[in-house]
């Protein structure tokens, strides 16, 4: 099996609210992430909206309606609604910062140890990946990738969970075959190419 034997997809997701939602078991949540992203990707897909533009129009209306509500409330004597502060808490965004260098710190290494030259799978696979979005780049812009993205991230899983053995029998026949080619191209090519310096062990 693709996850393991034992291993279910709503425990690969993290098995709490976020995996609810990717398996459409919180259906009112996937609903409207689901039907926000497509609102804003329409509104700047199709009706070509700006973002700084839409910004700006939100900000006006809002802060247009909160001002005549208080001047209303006041001016019939009444209390002004109560607005609550909004902050962003330290702890956040000390997580949210440790979280982003760990990723950006694995990457950065990732790259500096195909650039060696040290891994040969992991150079041809990374530029394999890249060249596939380089093509997806030509073919749609940012926002209709995310969007695409988004749709997926709400689709694959809860499909998977449906059809999961007639998925891991193909697959496995698949890694089967593609191990095989692998090989041959191992054997007559790969084993060819002379490689960077072996790393050092630390002691």
């Amino acid at each position: 099996r693709l996850l393991g034997e034992d291993t279910s997809v709503h425990k690969v997701l993290g098995g709490g609210k976020t995996a609810d939602v990717l398996l459409w078991k919180d259906k009112k949540t996937t609903a409207v992430v689901i039907g926000g992203t497509t609102v804003i990707w329409v509104l700047f897909e199709v009706l070509d909206y700006h973002l700084l533009t839409l910004l700006s129009h939100v900000m006006i209306g809002v802060l247009a309606i909160l001002f005549v509500w208080s001047k209303a409330m006041t001016f019939i004597k009444k209390s002004p609604p109560d607005i609550p502060v909004v902050e962003i808490p330290e702890d956040l965004a000390l997580n949210v910062s440790r979280a982003l260098r760990n990723d950006v710190n694995r990457s950065l290494h990732l790259l500096r140890e195909i650039a060696m030259g040290h891994d040969l799978k992991k150079f041809l696979g990374v530029i394999a990946g890249l060249w596939v979005l380089s093509e997806v780049g030509s073919c749609c812009d940012f926002l209709t990738l995310i969007y695409i993205a988004v749709l997926m991230i709400h689709t694959v899983p809860i499909l998977y969970d449906k059809y999961q053995d007639k998925v891991d029998h193909f697959a496995g026949k698949a890694h089967t075959e593609a191990c095989k080619h692998y090989q041959v191209l191992d054997q007559k090519v790969l084993s060819k190419i002379p490689r960077g310096p072996a790393k050092t062990k630390k002691t």
